[in-house]
C-alpha cells in the first residue's frame, strides 16, 4: 500500500477521489471468513479499493483527508452498501443463498441518524434478508457515539441486522461494559494474531478474548491469519472463524466465484475437535543418527520432522505443531537442555525427551527439575525400548489432548448456551423497550382524548365502560360512577330500544334535551385492542 499523501496534496486527492466515485473507479473486493468447525466459507468482508489511474489499486480510506473525511466516507460507505446488496441479490439468484456479507461502518456513519434508514431502504429495494448483512463497528465508533450508542445498536438489531465489534483490543472499550452491547461477534485485531504462536503475551490476549466472547454468547473471528501455525493455535483455542491471506486474499467478483465454485475448505487437521496425526520432531547434529531414528520409527506411522541443531528446531516449532520432541544434548551452538527449555516456552504442550551419549549432569538435572525434559535416554539405544518410550510419550500427550478436547467440547456447549441466553436477553430488552414505547404512546393518546372537546367513551368487548374523557364525564355528570360499570345500565340513553345491549354503528340519541349523533367504532382492525370507541357530536337544530 502506498503511503498517505502529504497535507499539501489533500485538496487534490479529495478531488481525485470524488472523480473516482463519479467515474466508477472504485472496486469492491471480498475476503472470505472461514468456519473452523466445518472449514467452509460462511461469510465475506467487503473491502473497497480505489483503482488509481497512476498508482494502481489502493485502499481508498487511506487517502481520505481529515478535513473532508466525513463526507467522503459517507459517500463511499453508501457506494459499498449499494454494491454489496446488489452482489448479494445476484448470488442469491445464482444459488448461493447461505452467504453473508459484512461491511465496515465508519464512526461518522455510525453517528448519522439517517444511516440505519438508508440500510433498511437498500435491503428492501434489493429484497434481501437483513440477517445476511453484517455491520462491522469499531470501538472508536462506540466511544465517539457516547451514551447514544446503545440506542443506535438497538435500532440496527431491531431491523434484523447482525453486528460485529471490529478490531477488538485496539480501542478504549471497557470489557465490563461490553455485555450491554448486542454484538453477535467480536473480531480479534490482526496485531494480536501476527505473533500469537511465539509471543506469550499475544497468545494470552487472544485466549482471553476468545473465552470472554464465548462467555458472552458471541462468535469470535481472528483477523490477519497468514500461517498454518496461527490457524492451528486458533483451532486449538476454540476460535470460531478466521480471516486472512492464509486462506485467501481479498478477491474480485470473478476470483470469488471461482473459489466458491471449487468448494474449497480448510484441511481437516486444522478444524476444531480434530484428532491430528502423531507428529514427532527429531533434533540431532549427526545426520546418520537422524537417518537411523527415522528408519526405526517409520513403522510406527509418525509424521516425522528433523532438525540439525537447536535453532533449526525452534524455527520449525514456530511454523509446525509438534507433539513429541527427541533431542540430542551436545550440539553446536545450543545444548539440548537449552533447546528443550526454549521449546517448552514456545510449545508448552509438547512432550520432550533427551536422547544423548553425553551427560552434563548439572545442565540435564536442572532441565529435568524445571519440567523441560520428560525422560532422559542414553545412546546407544535399544530399539524396542526406545520405540516403547516414544509411544508412551505420545499416549501421555493424547491423554492430555483428550482432556483438552473434552474441555473444549464443554466450552463449545456452554458457548451455544450463552449465545441462546444472549439472544433471549436481547429479545427481552427489545420487548421491554417496545412496552415502554407503547406505554408512552398510550399515555399520549389518553391525554389527547381527555382534552378533546368531543365526548368519547371506551367500552370493552363485554360492554363495560373502560374509559371516559373529560367532555363525556361532564355530559353525563348526573349519571353517577361510570368507569367499570355496564354501559347499557348506566347510560341507557345511548342505547336505542330493542338493541339488547349492543350499539349500532350510527344512530341519534337525546341527552338532556340535546340531540346527538352517536358513532360506534369497533376496535381491533389495526391493533390488538378489543371493544368499541363511542363518540357523540351535537346535531344542529333545523332553522
Amino acid at each position: 500500500m502506498q503511503a498517505a499523501p502529504q497535507t499539501k496534496d489533500l485538496p487534490a486527492m479529495t478531488a481525485a477521489l470524488e472523480q473516482a466515485l463519479a467515474q466508477d473507479q472504485l472496486r469492491l473486493l471480498y475476503q472470505p471468513l472461514v468456519d473452523l468447525q466445518s472449514g467452509a466459507v460462511i461469510s465475506l468482508e467487503a473491502l473497497v479499493r480505489w483503482q488509481h489511474p497512476d498508482q494502481g489499486l489502493l485502499a481508498a480510506h487511506a487517502f481520505l483527508p481529515q478535513a473532508d473525511a466525513a463526507g467522503m466516507t459517507a459517500a463511499i460507505g453508501l457506494w459499498v452498501l449499494r454494491r454489496a446488496c446488489a452482489d448479494l441479490q445476484a448470488w442469491r439468484r445464482g444459488g448461493q443463498n447461505g452467504l453473508r456479507v459484512a461491511i465496515n461502518v465508519s464512526p461518522s456513519q455510525f453517528r448519522d441518524p439517517a444511516f440505519g434508514a438508508a440500510v433498511a431502504a437498500m435491503l428492501d429495494e434489493c429484497a434481501i434478508d437483513p440477517g445476511t448483512l453484517t455491520l462491522e463497528i469499531t470501538e472508536t465508533a462506540l466511544t465517539e457515539a457516547g451514551d447514544g450508542c446503545d440506542d443506535v445498536l438497538a435500532g440496527f438489531k431491531a431491523r434484523g441486522l447482525s453486528l460485529t465489534l471490529d478490531d477488538f483490543g485496539t480501542g478504549h472499550g471497557s470489557l465490563s461494559s461490553l455485555k450491554r452491547y448486542p454484538f453477535d461477534a467480536i473480531k480479534i485485531d490482526a496485531d494480536y494474531i501476527r505473533n500469537v504462536v511465539h509471543d506469550s503475551h499475544d497468545a494470552a490476549m487472544a485466549k482471553s478474548i476468545i473465552a470472554m466472547g464465548h462467555n458472552l454468547g458471541m462468535k469470535v473471528v481472528a483477523e490477519g491469519v497468514e500461517t498454518e501455525s496461527q490457524c492451528d493455535f486458533l483451532r486449538r483455542n476454540m476460535c470460531d472463524q478466521i480471516q486472512g491471506y492464509f486462506f485467501a486474499p481479498p478477491l474480485d467478483s470473478a476470483e470469488l466465484h471461482q473459489l466458491l465454485a471449487s468448494d474449497r475448505t480448510l484441511p481437516a487437521h486444522l478444524l476444531r475437535m480434530h484428532r491430528p496425526p502423531r507428529r514427532l520432531l527429531l533434533v540431532d547434529d549427526e545426520p546418520n543418527i537422524l537417518a537411523a531414528l527415522k528408519r526405526l520409527l517409520r513403522a510406527d506411522q509418525y509424521q516425522i520432522f528433523t532438525a540439525g541443531d537447536g535453532p533449526q528446531g525452534l524455527a520449525l516449532l514456530a511454523q509446525q505443531p509438534v507433539d513429541v520432541i527427541v533431542s540430542d544434548q551436545r550440539m553446536p551452538g545450543m545444548l539440548g537442555a537449552d533447546f528443550l527449555r526454549k521449546a517448552r516456552e514456545l510449545a508448552p504442550d509438547t512432550i520432550r525427551i533427551m536422547l544423548s551419549g553425553y551427560t552434563e549432569l548439572q545442565s540435564v538435572t536442572d532441565a529435568v527439575n524445571e519440567g523441560a525434559i520428560y525422560k532422559f535416554l542414553t545412546k546407544p539405544w535399544e530399539d524396542e525400548q526406545l520405540r516403547g518410550h516414544i509411544a508412551e510419550a505420545f499416549r501421555v500427550k493424547e491423554i492430555a489432548d483428550d482432556n483438552l478436547r473434552l474441555h473444549l467440547e464443554v466450552r463449545s456447549a456452554n458457548q451455544e448456551l450463552a449465545a441462546a441466553n444472549r439472544r433471549m436477553e436481547q429479545l427481552l430488552l427489545e420487548k421491554q423497550r417496545q412496552i415502554s414505547r407503547d406505554e408512552i404512546s398510550l399515555s399520549v393518546a389518553r391525554e389527547l382524548l381527555q382534552h378533546l372537546p368531543l365526548p368519547v367513551i371506551g367500552m370493552d368487548d363485554s360492554g363495560m365502560i373502560a374509559f371516559i374523557n373529560g367532555a363525556a364525564a361532564g355530559l353525563f355528570r348526573h349519571s353517577g360512577g361510570l368507569l367499570g360499570n355496564e354501559a347499557s345500565a348506566v347510560l341507557p340513553e345511548l342505547f336505542p330500544a330493542g338493541s339488547d345491549g349492543g350499539l349500532p354503528h350510527h344512530h341519534l340519541a337525546d341527552i338532556d334535551g340535546q340531540r346527538y349523533t352517536v358513532m360506534c367504532y369497533p376496535m381491533g382492525e389495526h391493533s390488538a385492542s378489543r371493544g368499541s370507541l363511542i363518540t357523540l357530536s351535537t346535531v344542529e337544530a333545523d332553522r
